[in-house]
């Protein structure tokens, strides 16, 4: 603020204070029609100063924003202007409202005095008193707390800083060298995340700052090692614990590792009629005859090389097979196709199987006296059947109709 300026609001000060009038323009407020005057029944006539009140705020922090707006009226309705000497650089002043507002930039530290804040009406001013403001240097946040420096694969991390500004500025934080399996906030400085298998390894000189605006702090760098670890692999199924004589028998189990580790499959007391594959845990067979009974304890298991999981021991009883019987009856043949007298019968052949016109079987009657015949030992399934009739040279008639039955 220059001294001139200092002398002459003190000089208006005493004219506002001993009433002293200062020349009116022609045309004067005494005829009503003063500069910038709202003629209405509430304005005063006699030409009176403006008046300015309000106590500003004679401190601040760089980086913490300053304002002060003064109270003004004038009795006489004149339009009022403000000014203002002695304000500081980092400022702005509004002349209409009579604000002073500003941040103080880094570096701004130190006592902005003599500031006086002044309003007009045009023809007379008054003044707020001289106040100065003080801008204290910025406080640089703290930051602390202890990082883990190692985790395991396949398990979460987590760390969040302890962080504080003693002039309570609003703090953001940022990270250099992020793990790539991690996630940072910026608002609360977390450093968080669940790394995998193939994430083992150090990542170095990660660094977690918090910063104010316009300083920053640093956590000192630090690292974190991911470590291998091995999982065991699983192994699920339900197995049969059922099978029949000449029937085939099949289980595989389902199994999984979470690390994707390579897998082979162990089996202990197989029945000796079945085969194990250890590339896919499959044991299947099919029980032949003479082998019924129970075959127990039967325990599959799977492993990554170093850990082992096992399906529950389990047991399968091998029953004989299920069989059914099948009645056939005929009527012997008289004649032959020649229309000449069948004298020589001598049996029947039955033939059958499970295919119509297929016939894998076959049992020789030597006596053609007999007319039925009951056929054992057939495994479920649909059996067709058709009968031929011989000579006694040997001759041998095309077959009969076909008949069927389904044993269940």
């Amino acid at each position: 603020m220059k001294t001139s300026g200092r002398i002459l609001a003190a000089a208006l000060l005493l004219a506002a204070s001993t009433s002293m009038a200062f020349g009116a323009p022609s045309g004067g407020k005494g005829g009503g029609g003063g500069k910038g005057k709202r003629t209405t029944s509430a304005c005063q006539t006699t030409q009176v100063a403006p008046t300015i009140s309000g106590a500003p705020s004679t401190g601040t922090i760089e980086g913490i924003a300053y304002s002060f707006t003064p109270s003004a009226s004038d009795a006489n309705c004149d339009a009022l202007t403000f000014a203002i000497d002695g304000k500081p650089a980092w400022a702005t002043f509004d002349s209409r409202s009579g604000r002073l507002a500003g941040t103080p930039p880094a570096g701004t530290a130190g006592l902005y005095p003599y500031i006086v804040i002044s309003v007009s009406d045009g023809y007379r001013a008054a003044l707020l008193p001289a106040f100065s403001i003080s801008v204290t240097p910025n406080s640089v946040p703290s930051i602390s707390g202890t990082p883990g420096t190692r985790v395991e694969s396949g398990r979460s991390y987590s760390f969040t800083p302890s962080a504080s500004d003693r002039d309570g500025q609003r703090l953001s934080f940022s990270i250099s060298n992020k793990p790539s399996w991690a996630t940072f906030s910026t608002s609360t400085g977390q450093l968080s995340g669940t790394p995998a298998s193939s994430n083992v390894g150090t990542t170095s000189n990660v660094a977690i700052s918090v910063s104010d605006g316009l300083s920053v702090a640093t956590l000192a760098p630090f690292s974190i090692e991911v470590l291998a670890v091995n999982n065991a692999p699983t192994i699920s199924g339900t197995p049969p614990t059922s099978a029949r004589v000449g029937s085939g028998y099949s289980f595989r189990p389902t199994a999984s590792d979470p690390d994707g580790q390579a897998l082979t499959f162990s089996i202990a007391n197989p029945p000796a009629w079945a085969s194990f594959n250890d590339a896919t845990g499959q044991l299947a067979g099919t029980p032949p005859v003479g082998s019924s009974g129970t075959y127990s304890n039967i325990v599959i298991s799977v492993s990554d090389g170093q850990l082992k999981a096992s399906l529950p021991a389990f047991s399968v009883t091998v029953q004989e097979p299920v069989t059914g019987t099948a009645t056939l009856s005929w009527q012997p043949p008289t004649s032959r196709t020649d229309g000449s007298t069948l004298t020589n019968l001598a049996g029947y052949r039955i033939h059958y199987g499970t295919s119509p016109g297929s016939y894998t079987q076959r049992i020789t009657i030597g006596n053609a006296g007999i007319t039925s015949a009951v056929i054992e030992g057939l495994a479920p399934g649909t059996w067709y059947f058709a009968a031929t009739a011989y000579d006694t040279a040997g001759v041998e008639s095309d077959y009969s109709n076909v008949g069927s039955k389904t044993i269940n």
